[in-house]
Protein backbone atom coordinates (compact mmCIF):
# COMPACT_ATOMS: atom_id res chain seq x y z
CA UNK A 1 0.00 0.00 0.00
CA UNK A 2 1.30 3.23 -0.74
CA UNK A 3 0.50 6.66 0.28
CA UNK A 4 0.98 9.51 -1.58
CA UNK A 5 0.68 13.10 0.03
CA UNK A 6 -1.39 15.35 -2.41
CA UNK A 7 -2.01 18.37 -0.06
CA UNK A 8 -0.85 18.96 3.79
CA UNK A 9 -1.74 22.69 4.72
CA UNK A 10 -3.50 22.61 7.75
CA UNK A 11 -6.50 25.10 7.78
CA UNK A 12 -6.11 26.66 4.44
CA UNK A 13 -3.99 26.39 0.99
CA UNK A 14 -0.50 28.36 0.23
CA UNK A 15 0.89 28.26 -3.44
CA UNK A 16 2.84 24.83 -4.14
CA UNK A 17 0.89 23.07 -0.24
CA UNK A 18 -2.38 22.43 -1.15
CA UNK A 19 -5.09 21.92 1.70
CA UNK A 20 -5.23 17.93 2.97
CA UNK A 21 -5.42 15.28 0.09
CA UNK A 22 -4.29 12.05 -0.18
CA UNK A 23 -3.68 8.85 -3.07
CA UNK A 24 -4.08 5.93 -1.14
CA UNK A 25 -2.84 3.02 -3.67
CA UNK A 26 -2.92 -0.94 -3.66
CA UNK A 27 -2.40 -2.58 -6.64
CA UNK A 28 -4.46 -0.80 -9.39
CA UNK A 29 -6.92 0.76 -6.63
CA UNK A 30 -6.56 4.42 -6.42
CA UNK A 31 -8.53 6.47 -3.70
CA UNK A 32 -8.56 10.07 -3.07
CA UNK A 33 -8.84 10.73 0.49
CA UNK A 34 -9.56 14.20 1.79
CA UNK A 35 -10.15 16.76 -0.94
CA UNK A 36 -8.80 20.36 0.35
CA UNK A 37 -8.49 22.98 -1.64
CA UNK A 38 -5.95 22.51 -4.52
CA UNK A 39 -5.43 18.65 -4.09
CA UNK A 40 -8.19 17.86 -7.96
CA UNK A 41 -5.46 19.74 -9.77
CA UNK A 42 -2.30 18.22 -8.07
CA UNK A 43 -3.55 14.26 -7.90
CA UNK A 44 -0.80 12.19 -9.23
CA UNK A 45 -2.98 10.03 -11.84
CA UNK A 46 -5.76 11.00 -13.80
CA UNK A 47 -8.92 11.92 -12.04
CA UNK A 48 -11.19 9.38 -14.33
CA UNK A 49 -8.32 6.58 -12.64
CA UNK A 50 -9.85 7.73 -8.92
CA UNK A 51 -11.79 4.19 -8.09
CA UNK A 52 -13.71 5.73 -4.82
CA UNK A 53 -13.43 9.41 -2.30
CA UNK A 54 -13.46 9.41 1.18
CA UNK A 55 -14.06 12.41 3.56
CA UNK A 56 -13.27 12.74 6.71
CA UNK A 57 -15.49 15.54 7.24
CA UNK A 58 -17.15 19.08 6.11
CA UNK A 59 -14.94 21.47 6.88
CA UNK A 60 -13.53 23.32 3.09
CA UNK A 61 -10.32 22.58 3.69
CA UNK A 62 -10.90 18.52 3.35
CA UNK A 63 -13.81 18.56 1.12
CA UNK A 64 -14.15 21.76 -0.99
CA UNK A 65 -12.93 20.24 -3.54
CA UNK A 66 -15.48 17.99 -4.46
CA UNK A 67 -16.72 21.06 -6.35
CA UNK A 68 -14.04 20.83 -8.50
CA UNK A 69 -14.20 16.64 -9.02
CA UNK A 70 -18.01 17.59 -9.61
CA UNK A 71 -17.23 20.30 -12.55
CA UNK A 72 -15.31 18.06 -13.87
CA UNK A 73 -16.42 15.18 -14.16
CA UNK A 74 -20.02 16.00 -14.79
CA UNK A 75 -19.37 19.07 -17.73
CA UNK A 76 -17.36 17.51 -20.10
CA UNK A 77 -17.54 15.02 -23.23
CA UNK A 78 -17.60 12.19 -21.09
CA UNK A 79 -19.19 12.67 -18.11
CA UNK A 80 -18.26 9.96 -15.05
CA UNK A 81 -21.49 8.95 -13.03
CA UNK A 82 -21.41 6.68 -10.30
CA UNK A 83 -18.20 7.44 -8.11
CA UNK A 84 -18.51 6.17 -4.97
CA UNK A 85 -17.93 8.52 -1.93
CA UNK A 86 -17.86 7.84 1.83
CA UNK A 87 -18.18 10.43 4.28
CA UNK A 88 -20.13 11.23 7.18
CA UNK A 89 -23.61 12.69 6.03
CA UNK A 90 -23.17 16.21 7.35
CA UNK A 91 -20.90 16.13 4.34
CA UNK A 92 -23.34 15.10 1.60
CA UNK A 93 -25.72 17.78 3.26
CA UNK A 94 -23.92 20.47 2.88
CA UNK A 95 -22.30 19.63 -0.35
CA UNK A 96 -25.52 18.84 -1.89
CA UNK A 97 -26.92 21.63 -0.13
CA UNK A 98 -24.81 24.34 -1.67
CA UNK A 99 -26.02 22.73 -5.11
CA UNK A 100 -29.78 22.42 -4.84
CA UNK A 101 -30.10 25.32 -7.19
CA UNK A 102 -30.76 23.10 -9.86
CA UNK A 103 -27.42 20.91 -9.98
CA UNK A 104 -28.64 18.98 -6.73
CA UNK A 105 -29.86 15.67 -9.32
CA UNK A 106 -26.24 16.01 -11.08
CA UNK A 107 -24.50 15.31 -8.08
CA UNK A 108 -26.66 12.32 -7.00
CA UNK A 109 -25.63 11.25 -11.00
CA UNK A 110 -21.73 11.95 -10.50
CA UNK A 111 -21.64 10.54 -6.96
CA UNK A 112 -22.43 7.66 -5.40
CA UNK A 113 -22.53 8.41 -1.62
CA UNK A 114 -22.35 5.84 0.99
CA UNK A 115 -22.75 7.80 4.70
CA UNK A 116 -20.26 6.21 7.28
CA UNK A 117 -19.90 5.81 11.03
CA UNK A 118 -17.84 4.47 13.82
CA UNK A 119 -17.88 0.60 13.45
CA UNK A 120 -18.67 0.86 9.28
CA UNK A 121 -16.05 -0.82 6.63
CA UNK A 122 -16.52 -1.12 3.47
CA UNK A 123 -13.88 -2.52 0.75
CA UNK A 124 -13.01 -0.73 -2.15
CA UNK A 125 -10.78 -2.81 -4.59
CA UNK A 126 -7.71 -4.22 -2.89
CA UNK A 127 -7.87 -1.89 -0.03
CA UNK A 128 -10.19 -2.50 3.42
CA UNK A 129 -11.06 0.66 5.30
CA UNK A 130 -12.65 0.77 8.40
CA UNK A 131 -14.29 4.28 9.95
CA UNK A 132 -14.03 5.48 13.81
CA UNK A 133 -15.67 9.02 15.10
CA UNK A 134 -12.89 11.27 16.19
CA UNK A 135 -12.55 14.18 18.46
CA UNK A 136 -13.54 17.13 16.28
CA UNK A 137 -16.11 20.02 16.33
CA UNK A 138 -18.15 18.10 13.70
CA UNK A 139 -18.74 14.80 12.78
CA UNK A 140 -15.55 13.27 11.92
CA UNK A 141 -13.94 10.07 10.94
CA UNK A 142 -10.89 8.51 11.38
CA UNK A 143 -9.83 5.79 8.71
CA UNK A 144 -7.83 2.45 9.30
CA UNK A 145 -6.78 1.40 5.35
CA UNK A 146 -5.63 -2.35 5.40
CA UNK A 147 -4.09 -4.37 2.41
CA UNK A 148 -1.38 -7.00 2.46
CA UNK A 149 -0.84 -7.28 5.99
CA UNK A 150 -0.19 -3.74 6.29
CA UNK A 151 -2.29 -0.82 8.40
CA UNK A 152 -2.25 2.71 7.76
CA UNK A 153 -4.34 5.11 9.93
CA UNK A 154 -5.19 8.96 9.36
CA UNK A 155 -6.76 10.80 12.05
CA UNK A 156 -8.28 13.41 10.02
CA UNK A 157 -8.70 16.07 12.19
CA UNK A 158 -8.95 15.02 16.22
CA UNK A 159 -8.54 16.27 19.52
CA UNK A 160 -6.60 13.62 21.89
CA UNK A 161 -9.69 12.53 23.64
CA UNK A 162 -12.25 9.65 22.41
CA UNK A 163 -12.38 6.26 21.67
CA UNK A 164 -10.54 6.58 18.55
CA UNK A 165 -6.84 5.30 19.70
CA UNK A 166 -7.81 1.54 19.75
CA UNK A 167 -8.54 1.60 15.86
CA UNK A 168 -5.14 3.23 15.10
CA UNK A 169 -3.38 0.36 17.10
CA UNK A 170 -0.51 -1.45 15.50
CA UNK A 171 -0.57 1.00 12.70
CA UNK A 172 2.73 0.07 10.19
CA UNK A 173 2.36 4.19 9.55
CA UNK A 174 -0.26 6.80 11.41
CA UNK A 175 -1.10 9.64 9.33
CA UNK A 176 -1.57 12.64 12.14
CA UNK A 177 -2.49 15.84 12.06
CA UNK A 178 -0.46 17.90 14.07
CA UNK A 179 -2.18 21.58 14.43
CA UNK A 180 -0.40 23.23 17.61
CA UNK A 181 3.36 23.17 18.51
CA UNK A 182 2.31 24.00 22.38
CA UNK A 183 -1.64 23.75 23.83
CA UNK A 184 -1.79 26.81 26.26
CA UNK A 185 -4.93 27.18 29.05
CA UNK A 186 -8.21 27.81 26.80
CA UNK A 187 -6.86 26.67 23.05
CA UNK A 188 -9.24 25.73 21.22
CA UNK A 189 -9.38 21.36 21.87
CA UNK A 190 -9.67 19.45 19.10
CA UNK A 191 -6.59 19.44 16.92
CA UNK A 192 -3.53 17.80 18.03
CA UNK A 193 -0.04 19.73 19.11
CA UNK A 194 2.71 17.64 17.59
CA UNK A 195 3.80 16.42 21.31
CA UNK A 196 0.91 14.64 21.42
CA UNK A 197 0.80 12.95 17.85
CA UNK A 198 4.25 11.72 19.33
CA UNK A 199 2.57 10.35 22.56
CA UNK A 200 -0.05 9.01 20.69
CA UNK A 201 1.95 7.13 18.01
CA UNK A 202 4.19 5.45 20.28
CA UNK A 203 1.26 4.67 23.26
CA UNK A 204 -0.62 3.04 19.92
CA UNK A 205 2.75 1.03 19.01
CA UNK A 206 2.73 2.67 15.46
CA UNK A 207 5.92 1.86 13.17
CA UNK A 208 6.30 5.16 11.52
CA UNK A 209 4.29 8.49 12.12
CA UNK A 210 3.67 11.10 9.34
CA UNK A 211 2.82 14.54 10.32
CA UNK A 212 0.02 16.49 8.59
CA UNK A 213 -2.37 19.57 8.94
CA UNK A 214 0.43 21.78 9.93
CA UNK A 215 -0.29 25.57 9.28
CA UNK A 216 1.92 27.29 6.67
CA UNK A 217 2.41 30.45 9.77
CA UNK A 218 3.95 27.40 11.99
CA UNK A 219 8.07 25.98 11.34
CA UNK A 220 6.84 22.91 10.26
CA UNK A 221 10.73 21.92 11.46
CA UNK A 222 10.02 22.94 15.41
CA UNK A 223 6.57 20.09 14.91
CA UNK A 224 8.83 17.57 13.61
CA UNK A 225 11.00 17.46 16.29
CA UNK A 226 8.86 18.33 19.22
CA UNK A 227 7.11 14.99 17.99
CA UNK A 228 10.30 12.89 17.51
CA UNK A 229 10.99 13.55 21.24
CA UNK A 230 7.68 12.25 22.11
CA UNK A 231 7.54 9.77 19.40
CA UNK A 232 11.66 8.60 20.43
CA UNK A 233 12.14 7.69 16.57
CA UNK A 234 12.54 9.70 13.78
CA UNK A 235 9.13 11.71 11.93
CA UNK A 236 8.70 12.67 8.42
CA UNK A 237 6.85 15.43 7.28
CA UNK A 238 3.25 15.45 4.47
CA UNK A 239 4.90 17.39 1.73
CA UNK A 240 2.63 17.59 -1.39
CA UNK A 241 4.56 15.21 -3.99
CA UNK A 242 6.13 12.81 -1.71
CA UNK A 243 5.15 9.31 -1.30
CA UNK A 244 5.54 6.62 1.83
CA UNK A 245 5.28 2.83 1.28
CA UNK A 246 3.32 1.43 4.15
Amino acid sequence: MRLHVVGSSGTFPIPGRPASGYLIEQSSTRVWCDAGPGTFVNLPVDSYLIDAVVISHQHPDHCADLFAAFHAWTYCPDPRSGVPLYAPQEVWDSISGFLDGGQGSMLEETFDFHPVWTGDQVEIGAVSVSFVEMDHSVPTVGSRWEADDRVMFFTGDTGPTGEWRGSAQGADLLLSEASYQERGDGDYPHHLTATESGQIAREVGARKLVLTHIPPYLDASRSVHEAEVAFDRPVSLAVPGVTFDV
